[in-house]
């Protein structure tokens, strides 16, 4: 980043009853980027494997994303992608229902103000159980429209668990 160049926060949401999805809406156009981080925790999922976290802009449910997500461990690799999706796959949340293990993420969301490119974003999230996944992703939104609301989804339908904390920060151009 370049100096000078700071974090301002937008908003932030922790949660206070499960939800299967969070929005930030009415996002002005102030910013060259966005990042969004926090924590995520998963409610009912109670297997051992990791719950996706998915990422949709203004709306869009058509099959205008594209994504890449590379998931690894000391002793599991795994990658998988999409290019006509109705989300962006970014990252991963607890593997099971227990409040001691939220998944970790932060997710950038280059030139979302721009109208005349499509939108990218890069994620990186990791979970402190089991063998410690860790997770990295890049995402295509294949608009020109300036991104003024993110939501985020669970796959699903395993709801996000009370404690989930989710910021929107903007980072102003240098």
């Amino acid at each position: 980043m370049a100096a000078g160049s700071t974090y301002t926060p937008i908003a932030s949401q922790t949660l206070t009853s499960t939800s299967n999805s969070i929005t930030f809406s009415s996002i002005a156009a102030t910013y060259t980027d966005l990042i969004l981080m926090g924590q995520a925790g998963n409610s009912t999922y109670t297997m051992n494997d990791w719950t996706d976290m998915r990422i949709r802009f203004n709306s869009d449910t058509g099959s205008n994303y594209s994504f890449t997500e590379l998931l690894g461990s000391g002793s599991v690799a795994v990658s998988t992608r999409a290019t006509s999706a109705t989300y962006i796959r970014a990252g991963m949340y607890a593997i099971s229902n227990n409040s001691n293990y939220f998944s970790s993420f932060m997710y950038q969301i280059n030139n979302y103000s721009n109208t005349t490119t499509y939108k990218t974003l890069l994620g990186w999230s990791g979970i402190p159980q089991g063998n410690g996944y860790v997770d990295a992703s890049i995402g295509l939104w294949r608009s020109t429209s300036a991104i003024n609301s993110i939501t985020v989804l669970n796959d699903n339908s395993w709801p996000y668990m009370v404690g989930t904390t989710l910021t929107l920060y903007g980072i102003a151009a240098a």
